[in-house]
This record gives structure tokens, sequence and C-alpha cells, in this order.
């Protein structure tokens, strides 16, 4: 979300609405999340939080943000195989649908970062630019 504002701040619209919308989603996982080891009649563990890197421009939040998606993938699907292991199939599938989603996040970031080299930042940067 801080980059989202930060893209706003910039002037960057378009990138702000992208990081929003991604942000939103992944809150909705964080949610998702919740309510599924509720389910299972676990207790979420929310205090402890991974490192958060804010770039401090746009090339910085596309590779904080990449970095994030890859390792977010890694656990998805180690955490995939551990519920098939055990034999927790709706878990699983519950998991998958997330994957799914961490994975069209990383396409959209690597969408991003190949414009900016094929374009060059500056030039990049003028598609940004959006009406409020």
């Amino acid at each position: 979300m801080v980059h989202s504002e930060m893209c706003d701040n910039w002037g960057y619209e378009k990138l702000h609405k992208h990081f929003e919308a991604r942000a939103i989603q992944e809150m909705k996982h964080a949610e998702d999340l919740i309510a599924r080891i509720l389910y299972m009649e676990g207790i979420p563990t929310v205090s402890v939080l991974r490192k958060i890197t804010i770039g401090s421009d746009v090339p910085k939040q596309l590779a904080a943000d990449h970095k994030a998606e890859e390792e977010a993938i890694k656990a998805y699907n180690a955490a995939i195989s551990l519920a098939g292991e055990v034999g927790d199939n709706a878990t699983a599938d519950f998991l998958t649908g997330i994957l799914k989603d961490e994975d069209s996040h990383m396409s959209g970031i690597e969408e991003l970062q190949a414009q900016v080299g094929q374009m060059t930042l500056p030039i990049f940067l003028t598609t940004q630019v959006g009406s409020k």
C-alpha cells in the first residue's frame, strides 16, 4: 500500500492503481488465511511480520515486490505440499487458489519490469501518468 501511495504522490496514477489493487488482494488473502486457521481451530499469529522493503523509486519498488512475491510463491508451494502430505486436500485447494493469484501478481510485476527495460524508465513513467 505504501508503494501505491508513493506513486499517487508522484502523479503515476496507473501505477498507483496497480499497486493498490494488488495490496487489496493481498489483504484479502490475509483475511482468508486467518479465517481458514480459525476454522481449523488454530490461533493466527499476526504479531510476527516479515520485513517489508519499501522502494525509494519505481524500479526499486518493483524489485522489492518481485522478491516478496517469489518468497510468497515458495511458501505457498511448500504449504500446499505439506497439506497434501497430511491428506488435507481442502486446505491444499484453498492455498492453490491463493497461489494462482500470487502467480498473477508475479506476472504483472515482470510485465512492468520488462516495459521499464524496453522503454527506459523516463518513457515508461510518462505512460503511467493519468488523471485522478
